[in-house]
């Protein structure tokens, strides 16, 4: 389980989350909301070049398989497991409903199922929702051989009414190795779009550089080619 890579260097990692409830299913698709899949981060981050993790739940991968076929033929795009329907692993975890013990592993498992066919660079990186865990639900994932990533700077980018407020979050913790909690989920974070360009040049203003999870989380940098 960890947090953040080390804190030398220039790296930090935007991991962006793909949520997908059954409530948020119903919702699209019976037009209430018109999508939550926000193509304008993609493009942006497609444009610009700039890495990028994407923690996917097996619904939203189901609803866009377009999408995460687009999301896995960037090599400079990781895709990671964020649960098959974005349920709790833990009590009172906001308000979503829970998962079982006995079906938290089947629940992650195939949620990797999901992904697997889409190829690209998969890894076996989990966030669990809400960053919600407890030792029970980490002894479930055991077999899984997952690496249980939370992140040290949480945007805090869903519901905002405002791209500010996210920005400010984010570039008054980021620091060297940090693990930046976003979400693709347009309809519950309408924002985030319009935040992530403050957000590139605040880190650029730092010194910092986007990387790959892997690339940030790695114990030592890469050295010199050749």
């Amino acid at each position: 389980m960890v947090d953040h890579g080390p804190r030398t260097g220039d790296k930090v990692a935007l991991t962006f989350d793909a949520d997908m409830t059954d409530s948020m299913r119903h919702q699209l698709r019976s037009g209430a909301v018109r999508s939550y899949a926000n193509l304008a981060i993609v493009d942006l981050l497609e444009r610009e070049g700039v890495p990028a993790t994407f923690f996917l739940t097996g619904k939203w991968v189901e609803e866009y398989p377009d999408v995460t076929r687009r999301l896995a033929a960037n090599p400079r795009f990781e895709l990671a497991n964020h649960t098959y329907g974005h349920l709790a692993f833990t009590a009172d975890c906001y308000h979503l409903p829970t998962v079982p013990r006995q079906r938290m592993t089947a629940d992650v498992a195939r949620t990797f199922d999901v992904i697997a066919p889409y190829g690209g660079r998969q890894t076996r990186y989990f966030r669990f929702p809400g960053l919600c865990h407890d030792r029970a639900a980490l002894t479930e994932l055991a077999p899984l051989g997952v690496t249980v990533v939370d992140g040290d700077v949480v945007s805090g980018d869903p519901f905002a009414r405002s791209w500010r407020p996210i920005v400010d979050a984010v570039l008054s913790r980021v620091r060297p190795g940090s693990v930046v909690v976003l979400h693709v989920t347009e309809a519950n974070a309408p924002m985030t779009d319009e935040a992530l360009p403050h957000i590139l040049a605040g880190l650029a203003d730092r010194g910092l550089t986007p990387a790959s999870l892997s690339e940030v989380l790695a114990a030592t940098p890469p050295g010199p080619a050749g």
